[in-house]
């Protein structure tokens, strides 16, 4: 579990480099700042996770400070989107490729083993939440990558049981049911049928 704090830093952290970074070939990118003890690392930065800290920070912000804060960085990260649109949206299609291609390596590593790895199912979604968000920055991603996401959706849907929201509570009313239907729920570990 993390504290806005903690995101609020990514967010600023990326920042000061997102603009070099939608005009470099990098998908991945090295952040430049480390968490406090006691913290995860920070993930690289990535369009992507940029946004999903942005959406996490706009969930756990209860300070005014915090969203002060939270404001004044959604506001920089608008000004280099609106300027740099076109690189922008490049970027998310170009993760979007990579994160579907890392969810459907782990789906398919679900199939094969599900007693192995349905556990890591917590972790691996927040692959799909990436590309729920990448997807709407994208603006058009191939038709062949949106038919192999459909097909992956489908597959979870064959042996998804619904339950409880799976990330931290607080960050329900920023990732809804309709939209986020597979982090309300989790994978079995053992499957009545194989695909």
């Amino acid at each position: 579990m993390t504290n806005p704090e903690y995101d609020l830093r990514y967010v600023g952290a990326a920042g000061e480099i997102l603009k070099d970074y939608l005009l470099s070939k990098d998908i991945y990118r090295p952040i430049g700042i480390i968490a406090d003890l006691g913290e995860p690392p920070y993930p690289q930065l990535t369009l992507g996770n940029m946004l999903l800290a942005l959406q996490r920070a706009q969930a756990k912000t209860t300070t005014t400070q915090q969203r002060s804060n939270l404001h004044d960085l959604k506001d920089r990260v608008d000004i280099i989107h609106q300027d740099w649109r076109v690189a922008w949206e490049n970027k998310a299609r170009e993760e979007f490729r990579a994160r579907l291609r890392l969810w459907g390596n782990y789906l398919d590593d679900f199939r094969k083993d599900p007693e192995l790895h349905a556990s890591r199912y917590s972790y691996e979604v927040g692959r799909r939440v990436l590309l729920e968000i990448l997807h709407v920055e994208a603006h058009q991603v191939p038709s062949e990558q949106e038919a192999l996401l459909d097909g992956m959706d489908k597959l979870v849907h064959a042996f998804f049981i619904h339950d409880r929201f799976i990330w931290e509570p607080e960050l329900i009313s920023q990732f809804p049911e309709i939209t986020y239907w597979y982090l309300y729920g989790y994978l079995p570990s053992k499957l009545l049928s194989t695909f």
